[in-house]
């Protein structure tokens, strides 16, 4: 016969499935014998190298393990993973050992330091969610104490170290709540402001339209005509996250344990070429977020892209026409959202200076086509706006003597623009006009029949694709917003339409 066995309780706790907050239950058996501590219930490498934190965070606590300690993560089919379950491992370890007994249901998280401290952890907002929609509680480490507070609607607490977790459930401390937190859009100043770009007109009014409307933008120009420079600025000229859309970029940031960003900003996202497409993308054995979900709601800017590898800007195809990334492994399938304002930015050729006016282009006719396939094909036809950035002559940018309109000046335009979309396309589940389906285009986006016949006559010329003119259309709504235009005319076209085709210097 084995020794008295203890009372068997479980404790709340969560794993994450994408970002997806999914409830667990903590059992744990402690039995005589030599000692031993045993996980099951398919936990990870991180839940698996939990029994040392444990056992040193109970010690630290005056309660030294002894005998056989069975642990189960029940649902067991489930794979669980991260520290995040260090907490409630422990707390039904002393629950089992009749030490403690919580008072009510509720959720506990956190990483366990070796003296009891608790650290901050990922998935705090998914499980405050989770918390929420089941009418429990929720006690998380300090540190994760502000993205839980943008949570609304949700009980939840803030603890320090497991010592006083376990005098709060002895009635001799009073929880600390988590009291829910307003974020507001703060005054941040543009960095560059647009104020520092010298020229380059048509490059600023195509960045205005592209953040008026999130509207995918490529820019191509010599080197040191200042591609990235605008590029950088169109974070500056955003609006600024709307409630909905503050919580869909905290998901994605809390999936990835990255804290979240103050204030309203809008993502801003640089990858290099050299990135992998799991990183782009998401995926790995975690099935992790990639760039192009961190960048959601925000911009995701591609810098010298044609040096990106084919098979990388080709997996970028479905989560821009989408919205959203499926990561499918063997372990599962996850969905993260992936609605990115994407800024393209490369040199005309292989040298860099077709089309300049102070360097000469030394690619041959072989070499010009070979680069000119890299801008083209099924990704391309998903910019919006192409246009060229030439580089300026010196005694042009010395020209300029009065000072350039500020960010701040097209960024209210560009937010009154983002408001009236919102106004007219929310019955239908749309932010702006870059999200429109074709159904939508086609039924709400009326030509009178001048600017029908003007349509028409250039779609054919151009050779544009039924995704082709959706985009020309959708841009011209954002260029007829910008101008508080109701109704969409030809001048509107005429200039969606320059943009489309570009001025490029093949």
């Amino acid at each position: 016969m084995s020794d008295t066995t203890n009372n068997i309780q479980g404790v709340s706790a969560v794993t994450l499935r994408g970002m997806e907050a999914v409830a667990v239950e903590v059992e744990v058996e402690i039995t005589g014998g030599l000692f031993n501590i045993s996980i099951v219930g398919l936990p990870d490498v991180a839940v698996k190298e939990s029994k040392e934190r444990v056992r040193a965070a109970l010690r630290s606590v005056g309660f030294a393990l002894k005998g056989h300690v069975a642990v189960n993560l029940a649902p067991a089919d489930l794979p669980k993973e991260g520290a995040l379950l260090d907490l409630p491992i422990s707390l039904a370890m002393m629950t089992s050992a009749g030490l403690v007994k919580p008072r009510e249901r509720a959720f506990y998280m956190g990483e366990l330091a070796l003296d009891g401290r608790l650290r901050r952890v990922r998935g705090a907002v998914p499980a405050a969610f989770l918390a929420r929609e089941l009418g429990a509680p929720l006690y998380v480490p300090y540190g994760n104490a502000g993205e839980v507070g943008l949570v609304k609607g949700v009980t939840a607490y803030a603890v320090d170290s497991l010592s006083e977790l376990i005098a709060i459930l002895k009635g001799d401390k009073e929880p600390v709540p988590i009291t829910a937190a307003d974020t507001v859009d703060d005054a941040f100043t543009a960095d560059p402001d647009f104020s520092d770009i010298k020229g380059q007109a048509a490059a600023r009014r195509a960045a205005e339209i592209a953040a008026a409307g999130h509207h995918n933008i490529l820019l191509l120009g010599s080197p040191g005509s200042g591609k990235t420079l605008i590029a950088r600025a169109i974070n500056g000229i955003l609006p600024p996250l709307t409630d909905e859309e503050l919580i869909e970029t905290m998901l994605v940031r809390s999936t990835l344990g990255i804290p979240p960003e103050q204030g309203r900003r809008r993502p801003f996202r640089t990858v290099h070429f050299t990135a992998s497409s799991v990183s782009i993308c998401g995926g790995g054995s975690s099935l992790r977020p990639g760039e192009v979900s961190l960048a959601h709601r925000g911009v995701l800017f591609l810098d010298e892209f044609t040096e990106f590898r084919r098979d990388l800007t080709e997996s970028l195809r479905a989560p821009l026409e989408d919205g959203r990334v499926v990561v499918s492994r063997s372990s599962g399938t996850v969905v993260y959202p992936s609605r990115v304002l994407l800024v393209l930015a490369a040199n005309p050729c292989a040298c860099g200076h077709l089309g300049d006016v102070v360097e000469k282009c030394v690619c041959s006719r072989i070499e010009l086509e070979r680069y000119k396939r890299k801008l083209s094909g099924p990704i391309l036809d998903r910019i919006d706006l192409q246009i060229s950035v030439p580089r300026l002559l010196p005694e042009e940018l010395l020209s300029f003597s009065g000072a350039a309109e500020s960010s701040a000046a097209i960024r209210e335009r560009v937010c009154r623009a983002r408001a009236a979309q919102q106004e007219r396309w929310a019955q239908y589940g749309f932010s702006c006009n870059a999200e429109l389906p074709e159904k939508i285009v086609r039924k709400h986006l009326t030509l009178s029949p001048e600017a029908h016949s003007y349509l028409s006559s250039m779609a054919g010329k151009m050779r544009l694709s039924g995704r082709g003119i959706s985009r020309v259309l959708k841009v011209a709504r954002t260029i007829a917003d910008l101008a508080g235009d109701v109704e969409l005319a030809t001048p509107h076209l005429a200039e969606s339409i320059m943009y489309r085709q570009g001025n490029m210097p093949w």
